[in-house]
């Protein structure tokens, strides 16, 4: 009986990984070193600012998909229903002030808001949440505070944020149906919670159940997160700021180049003021304001998870209301306080 030998082929990710070396190796030596000392610097300062990024941001999004797995276990559905504002005001407020209780940055705010969604939280409410925690919390308050003192810049951020994060709650309660706005419930979330549960189940159970929630979350919502600081890695690197800030001089395109900056730069909201407090005289209290209020709310980071939790109009609006409002408000104080 003959015996049968195992073929020794080479695997095909084995492959490809030995023909980019090659061809890798091909280009280095045809390139120029100049171009090649300049490119390295360049994968080098990506390297950077995508690290920067990412470990700035993982810790806040571990937060918020832990405080996610919480409300699933310890919070019913009805009790939410039964402290809920009723009207829409009364519940946009609400919610803007709910970040008060949980600091959570830019990145922990959309898983958590979405569990609350699953939970029948009022439209209104959350997406008043959504915008305005990552500035209404108690650390992003003291790091701006830190930054530029207990004065009206840190006043100003904090009303504006406000009043943006209920005009456009309020907005959002004209739609009854939440599944016109929310993705609900994504397959891969709503698994480990489906099933019964005993009624006198023991805290470590629920802390376990809690735990199996916001792992799932966690790794669901950090694809997006490497995407997006990927997105914004690659901007910093190749685009030029220099040119960016260069058309900053005037009333509106001072505005304009800080709302770009906050959109491009995807800064986590608890060390942003440092950042605007650098461009302090060289651009205008305006355009300064305009990025601490509308860069929390949209960046790039947070876009590409919006669109994994919310249906692509209602993204839409959450991107372009925040940012007209900002604008509107940036050039407003450009003109009355230039």
């Amino acid at each position: 009986m003959e015996t049968q030998i195992p073929s020794r082929t080479l695997s095909r990710p084995l492959i490809w990984t030995i023909l980019l070396g090659v061809l890798g190796a091909v280009l280095f030596s045809i390139v120029p070193l100049a171009v090649s000392l300049s490119l390295w610097q360049r994968l080098t300062g990506f390297a950077t600012v995508f690290l920067g990024i990412f470990i700035e941001a993982i810790p806040f999004l571990l937060m918020g998909t832990v405080a996610s797995g919480l409300v699933e276990v310890f919070i019913s559905q009805e009790w939410i229903t039964r402290f809920s504002p009723r009207r829409a005001l009364p519940a946009a407020l609400l919610g803007s002030l709910l970040g008060l209780v949980f600091p959570v940055c830019e990145c922990g705010v959309i898983p958590l808001t979405r569990r609350l969604f699953q939970k029948r939280l009022p439209v209104s409410t959350g997406i008043a949440f959504l915008l305005a925690a990552p500035v209404l919390n108690p650390i992003v308050i003291f790091s701006t505070a830190a930054a530029f003192g207990w004065g009206r810049m840190l006043a100003w951020r904090l009303g504006l944020t406000l009043l943006i994060a209920v005009t456009i709650g309020v907005v959002f309660s004209t739609e009854k149906d939440i599944s016109n706005i929310v993705r609900l419930p994504p397959s891969e979330i709503e698994l480990p919670v489906l099933g019964t549960h005993p009624e006198h189940e023991s805290i470590g159970a629920k802390i376990g159940r809690a735990l199996v929630v916001s792992t799932g979350e966690f790794f669901e919502m950090g694809r997006y997160l490497i995407l997006g600081a990927s997105l914004a890695a690659i901007l910093q690197t190749f685009v030029p700021q220099t040119s960016l800030l260069a058309i900053g001089s005037g009333p509106l395109l001072s505005v304009i180049a800080m709302l770009t900056l906050a959109v491009v730069l995807s800064i986590c909201s608890t060390v942003d003021a440092f950042v605007a407090l650098g461009f302090v005289g060289t651009f205008s209290f305006g355009s300064i304001l305009s990025f601490l209020v509308f860069g929390p709310m949209v960046d790039i980071k947070s876009m590409l998870m919006y669109l994994q939790v919310f249906r692509r109009r209602p993204v839409f609006y959450l991107v372009l209301l925040p940012l007209l409002m900002s604008l509107l408000a940036g050039i407003a104080f450009n003109y009355l306080r230039p």
